[in-house]
């Protein structure tokens, strides 16, 4: 089975991307201008790239950059025709029908990556979607509307195939 790269642990992802830090200006003060603070991600096999800068350490800004990089590769990359079954990770994370996953969550870009590519295979049906994931509709509605950028991805696609926009909750 070949995972999506938002569904990698961070650690193995990692070692497909390039990392670079510089120096960045901004709040921090005089520190800020001295110490390379922000980071840059670029995952090499797509070309999608990152930076974080707005935190005063490197650490906390490496930690920003890898979650919006796993939520661009998200809502950016398409993986190859999904499983009939529903991933162990969706299935852990619904339960009788319901999602429950903060945009927070570590978790959250791999659900949301599984769920764009659900809907784009089930080209922009929503429920034929949802009934393969095992959640309803609204469910899956909420889950995109926590990141816009991909309820617009969503949109884009419906709209192609003449379908009516679907409206954030």
């Amino acid at each position: 089975m070949r995972f999506h790269p938002a569904q990698l642990a961070p650690n193995i992802l990692l070692k497909d991307c390039r990392l670079t830090q510089q120096k960045r200006s901004g709040p921090g003060g005089q520190r800020r201008n001295k110490v390379e603070t922000a980071v840059r991600l670029q995952h090499r096999p797509s070309g999608i790239e990152v930076l974080a800068s707005e935190r005063r350490l490197a650490t906390e800004n490496h930690r920003l950059a890898v979650q919006r990089l796993r939520l661009r590769l998200a809502i950016e990359l398409r993986s190859p025709q999904p499983s009939d079954a529903p991933s162990p990770l969706w299935r852990q994370r619904t339960g009788q029908g319901r999602l429950s996953v903060s945009p927070q969550h570590e978790a959250f870009a791999a659900l949301l990556a599984e769920a764009l590519d659900r809907v784009f295979y089930a080209e922009g049906n929503l429920a034929e979607a949802a009934r393969q994931l095992a959640v309803s509709g609204s469910q899956l509605v909420r889950l995109l509307s926590k990141e816009p950028a991909a309820l617009q991805r969503v949109n884009r696609w419906r709209a192609e195939r003449g379908l009516r926009r679907l409206k954030a909750r």
